[in-house]
C-alpha cells in the first residue's frame, strides 16, 4: 500500500508546483494552445493514417535541427515556432496526437501548451478530408482541460488558462475550397460563404472562451491568389485577384467579429496578425525583407516550382533565406520568422488592435 501512496504524493507535488508557480522570467505566458491548419501544424497529421496532407518526408525540414522532417510544411520552423520563441519557449508546443495517452503525461505536457492544428483543416468542418476538423481540435482541448481541471489546484489551472495564449491560424483552406467550387461567384454566393463561415468561427471562439480562453492571437488569411500554385494556374503568372478579394473580405469579416466579441465577452482580448497585408508588402518590396524571389517556390517542380509538393524527388533552392515561399503554398522558415517578429512587436500596420507582445502583457 505504501508504494502507490508514495507515487501519488510525488505526482501531487509535481503537479502542485507546476500549476502554482508563476510564469518564469523566460516564459511570458504560462502556455500556448494552437488551433488551425498547415500554417501552424507541427506534426498532428503524421498520426492520421489516411491523410494525404503530410510533410513528414524530405525535403521538408531540411533546415530544422538535424535536418529532420517533422510534419511542418516548411524547410524548418513555421510561424507558431517563432511566436513561441518570442514568448520564451524553445519552439511550438508538441502536437496533441504525439502525447502519451496516460493522464499524467498529457496533463503535465498540457500545462505548458499543446498544438492541435491539422493541415488541410478549415474553420468549416466541411473543409478538408481525413484531417482534424477545428471542431475536433476544440474537443481535444476540452478533453485535455477536463483532465487538468480534475486534478488538485483546479482553480490555479483555470488562472493559467486565463493568462495563456490561444493562437488561431485558419480560413485559408476554406477560401481555397470556396473558390475551387465557385470560379466566378456572385455577391450572393460570397455573402452566404462569409455568413456561414463567420457563424462557425463565432461558435469556435465562444467555445474556447467558455473553456477558459481569454487571450487570442490570430493570424489572418494570406493573399492566396499570390501563392505559387495560384500563379502557376494563371496564364500570366500573376496573382489571381479574385482569390485575393475572397481572402480580404474574409479577413475584414473576422476582424469585425473579434471586435464584436471583445465587447460581448468580458475579459476577451485579441490581436490579429495581418498575414495578408504583410505578404503583399513583401511581394511588392522584397528587398526590404531580404527576399529576391517572391513568386516561385523554393522546392517543387514545374512552372514556378509550384506544380507539385516538395517531394523527395523535387528540386530545391540553395538560397532559402531569399525566398518568400518554400513550397507551392507555404512560406519559408525565413518568411515565418519575419512575420512572427512583426506580429509580436509591430509595426501597427501589420498587427492590431494591439501587438502580440501587448496582448500577453495586458492586465488581467
Amino acid at each position: 500500500m505504501k508504494k502507490p501512496l508514495c507515487l501519488f504524493f510525488v505526482l501531487f507535488c509535481v503537479f502542485s508546483s507546476f500549476v502554482g508557480a508563476t510564469t518564469s522570467n523566460t516564459w511570458k505566458v504560462p502556455a500556448i494552445y494552437v488551433f488551425g491548419d498547415s500554417t501552424v501544424d507541427v506534426g498532428n497529421n503524421n498520426y492520421l493514417t489516411n491523410s494525404n496532407a503530410k510533410a513528414n518526408y524530405p525535403h521538408y525540414g531540411i533546415d530544422f535541427p538535424h535536418s529532420r522532417p517533422t510534419g511542418r510544411f516548411s524547410n524548418g520552423y513555421n510561424q507558431i515556432d517563432f511566436v513561441a520563441i518570442h514568448m520564451g519557449f524553445r519552439r511550438s508546443p508538441p502536437p496533441y496526437l504525439s502525447l502519451n495517452d496516460t493522464n499524467n503525461h498529457q496533463i503535465l505536457k498540457g500545462l505548458r501548451g499543446v498544438n492541435f492544428a491539422s493541415a488541410g483543416s478549415g474553420i468549416l468542418d466541411s473543409t478538408g478530408a481525413n484531417i482534424i476538423t477545428t471542431t475536433q481540435q476544440l474537443q481535444y482541448f476540452e478533453t485535455l482541460r477536463s483532465k487538468m481541471m480534475a486534478q488538485p489546484n483546479a482553480e490555479q489551472v483555470a488562472q493559467r488558462l486565463y493568462k495563456s495564449l490561444f493562437l488561431i491560424s485558419a480560413g485559408g483552406n476554406d477560401a481555397f475550397a470556396f473558390f475551387a467550387a465557385n470560379n466566378s461567384p456572385n455577391n450572393s454566393d460570397v455573402l452566404l460563404f462569409y455568413n456561414t463561415l463567420l457563424s462557425k468561427y463565432d461558435n469556435h471562439i465562444k467555445t474556447l472562451y467558455n473553456l477558459g480562453a481569454r487571450r487570442f492571437a490570430v493570424i489572418n488569411v494570406p493573399p492566396i491568389g499570390c501563392v505559387p500554385t495560384s500563379r502557376a494556374r494563371n496564364l500570366t503568372g500573376g496573382c489571381i485577384n479574385g482569390m485575393n478579394q475572397i481572402a480580404k473580405g474574409l479577413n475584414d469579416a473576422i476582424t469585425a467579429l473579434f471586435s464584436k466579441l471583445a465587447v460581448a465577452l468580458p475579459g476577451l482580448k485579441y490581436s490579429i496578425g495581418a498575414s495578408y497585408d504583410l505578404t503583399l508588402t513583401a511581394i511588392s518590396n522584397p528587398r526590404s525583407y531580404g527576399f529576391k524571389e517572391v513568386e516561385s517556390a523554393c522546392c517543387g517542380s514545374g512552372k514556378l516550382n509550384a506544380q507539385s509538393y516538395c517531394t523527395p524527388n523535387a528540386t530545391y533552392c540553395m538560397n532559402r533565406k531569399q525566398y518568400l515561399f518554400w513550397d507551392l503554398i507555404h512560406p519559408t522558415q525565413q518568411a515565418s520568422k519575419i512575420s512572427a517578429s512583426v506580429f509580436y512587436d509591430g509595426p501597427a500596420q501589420f498587427v492590431g488592435p494591439i501587438t502580440y507582445k501587448q496582448l500577453v502583457y495586458s492586465d488581467n
